[in-house]
């Protein structure tokens, strides 16, 4: 039983791995494209009685690539579309 265990684990982690670096041939064979996307900022900061304030600081333009994984340390585009308000703690 630990024989399959550990060859289903080799198997995904392989596939985890030519997933990346297909993504990343992707990416450079096309030029490493890129998107700006508008994204909010907010800080939260506590109160008493556990209770916490939310307060707007601004937006930016955010830069963002065209891949499945992060590259270039920019994140993907398709999460940055899913987190479009980002709230820091204080």
């Amino acid at each position: 039983m630990m024989r399959w265990l550990r060859i289903a684990v080799m198997t995904l982690l392989g596939l985890a791995a030519l997933s990346y670096l297909g993504d990343f041939a992707v990416f450079r064979i096309r030029g490493s494209p890129r998107q700006r996307l508008s994204v909010s900022h907010f800080i939260s900061t506590p109160l008493k009685n556990n209770k916490e304030e939310i307060d707007y600081i601004g937006s930016d333009d955010t830069p963002c690539t065209n891949t499945l994984y992060p590259q270039d340390g920019l994140a993907p585009c398709w999460y940055l579309r899913r987190h479009l308000n980002q709230v820091s703690n204080y």
